[in-house]
């Protein structure tokens, strides 16, 4: 009875994990680690990054620039898995933060399994680029919006790293 409980308390512990992380230079860096889902172009002229996050991975997500948090907003939905297309309408919060490239929108995006994302910071909040803003449990999705004329610097299958790989171009 011993080893299957002691087996499940490490298997979370590690799935909770929080690693520190020397927080990269750049303009914007990802705000999770996972792989590279897709790169869109926006009607309105930005382009969406997804990074989908596997259950291996950390799941703390990181303020991809300097601001100030303008908004949270908590939006109920449904929990298909996050890397299926229907996954726009599941459970997530929508991030707004102002910073030196203007609005910045990020969405937290719960999956199958995941069903709970907590955010660590309020509106309000001025954040640091790297700083720790919340946390989606077992699995998901994060996509940032990057403004027009914002080159993006990753690639569709490519790993990242929150807080350490640089999403954008000079």
């Amino acid at each position: 009875m011993a080893v299957p409980a002691t087996a499940l308390a490490a298997g979370m512990l590690w799935f909770f994990r929080d690693p520190e992380r020397e927080i990269a230079q750049g303009r914007v860096i990802s705000p999770a680690d996972g792989v590279v889902q897709s790169i869109m172009p926006w009607k309105d002229g930005r382009t969406r990054v997804a990074i989908f996050m596997s259950p291996l991975n950390v799941h703390v997500n990181r303020a991809p620039l300097s601001g100030t948090v303008t908004s949270v907003e908590h939006i109920p939905g449904g929990f298909v898995p996050a890397f299926n297309k229907e996954s726009e309408n599941n459970e997530r919060v929508v991030w707004h933060f102002d910073t030196e490239l203007g609005d910045i929108e990020m969405i937290q995006i719960a999956g199958a399994v995941a069903r709970r994302i907590v955010p660590y910071v309020p509106q309000g909040t001025k954040v640091e680029q790297g700083d720790r803003i919340g946390l989606i449990r077992f699995g998901s999705r994060v996509d940032i919006y990057l403004p027009e004329g914002v080159e993006v610097a990753v690639e569709v299958g490519q790993k990242t790293v929150a807080g350490v790989t640089r999403i954008d171009r000079d």
